[in-house]
């Protein structure tokens, strides 16, 4: 990895509830945050089903990752995303689980989140 490629990212335990809160508003960005929750390994950027163009994903992911939520790194020319699931549950015990059970609801007709 080349430490001057990767962007800056908040110490978790600075966000506050609201910060979180804004950044999984958007159904986009919520989507992210389940498919990084189901991925096996961490995604690329382009690796994700998202319908947006590349600059507004590339939006999202920067919202995601100012609130805490994903730690983007690069390999190659690649920038990869992980979910800071084991962080964010430290501050925030049970939050993520509970957005991404209600995002799998909604994605199947549940009810709206």
């Amino acid at each position: 990895m080349d430490a001057d490629r990767i962007p800056p990212h908040p110490d978790v335990r600075t966000i506050t509830l609201q910060q979180v809160l804004d950044a999984l508003v958007d159904p986009v960005r919520r989507s992210i945050v389940t498919q990084l929750r189901d991925a096996p390994a961490d995604l690329r950027c382009g690796g994700f089903d998202l319908p947006v163009s590349t600059s507004t994903a590339t939006h999202h992911f920067r919202v995601l990752r100012e609130a805490g939520l994903i730690r983007q790194y690069y390999v190659g020319a690649s920038r990869m995303n992980t979910l800071r699931s084991d962080e964010v549950d430290e501050v925030f015990p049970g939050l993520l689980d509970a957005v991404v059970a209600a995002d799998r609801a909604s994605s199947r007709g549940g009810a709206p989140v």
